[in-house]
């Protein structure tokens, strides 16, 4: 299955078959304290090297969430996706709790994005449905719902059925539903990343649907975090993950050795290219 994303002129295909596609996570106040400064003054030089990094460390695909407590997504997103598409070519994942911003950044943005994310929270499907259909988006399918967060992989692929089943319903193409079976923190839960990858298989064989996740959500809280990382990125992409959301610069290494060990770039072509050209 294929699931094609779009900037101004560019086209991003994300297909099962692979190779694995990268979503860069950085633009993301989280942590990052500058990011909140220079937004909240108006300044988007910040957000602008941060997705020039991202993109030169291997990102096909940038996120892009501006929320921080007071500010106005509404009114900060949109202007945050205009300033980036003035500069790069490159398609966006709109990432935002507030269904409002997701629409107003919609109507301004040039290609065909990707939101992140739906639910199956009845009032998640309600509100963005609806959205993703009218602006011709993409949606990433959470595997969560009004119950909250199960545990239990196949009652995550059960969600990911009923997203995928409403958004069909609401007009939007099943291949433009990308799922996320949600990576939880193992330090919390010894067992978080066995059941984040067998639904992920489950999700792989049964419905056959594009697959992201927080890449570097599972190390939360543990030291080295990167080989944790890694050593979980290898394994969901022999899984089934197609798209992961993470900071390329820590991880398209991992991602390149993957695509090359699963047979998915022909003579090594892509892992010399990267290596080369980041030394």
């Amino acid at each position: 299955m294929k699931t094609i994303l779009k900037g101004r002129t560019s086209e991003v295909v994300i297909d099962t078959e692979g190779p694995v596609i990268i979503i860069g996570e950085s633009i993301n106040p989280t942590r990052r304290k500058k990011l909140v400064s220079t937004l909240q003054d108006g300044n988007f030089d910040f957000v602008l090297e941060l997705a020039e990094l991202q993109i030169r460390a291997g990102a096909d695909v940038l996120d892009v969430n501006v929320g921080f407590p007071g500010v106005d997504d509404v009114k900060l997103l949109p202007e945050t996706v205009r300033r980036l598409q003035e500069k790069f070519d490159i398609p966006l994942c709109l990432d935002s709790p507030n269904p409002k911003a997701i629409e107003a950044a919609l109507k301004v943005a040039a290609g065909k994005c990707l939101i992140n994310s739906v639910n199956g929270e009845e009032k998640s499907l309600k509100n963005l449905l609806p959205v993703a259909k009218e602006y011709g988006a993409a949606i990433i399918g959470l595997c969560m719902d009004d119950d909250g967060i199960t545990h239990d992989p196949g009652k995550r692929v059960s969600i990911a059925e009923k997203i995928i089943e409403r958004a069909v319903k609401a007009g939007i193409k099943p291949e433009d539903v990308v799922i996320d079976p949600l990576a939880m923190a193992v330090s919390a839960d010894p067992r978080a990343c066995l059941v984040t990858l067998e639904t992920i298989r489950l999700i792989h064989l049964k419905l056959g649907h594009n697959i992201t996740q927080g890449a570097s959500n599972i190390s939360f809280g543990l030291p080295d975090r990167e080989s944790l990382n890694a050593a979980f990125m290898a394994l969901a992409i022999y899984n089934g993950l197609t798209c992961p959301i993470a900071n390329p610069e820590k991880i398209t290494a991992a991602v390149r050795a993957a695509d090359l060990v699963l047979g998915r770039d022909d003579f090594a072509v892509r892992f010399v290219e990267y290596f080369q050209s980041h030394q």
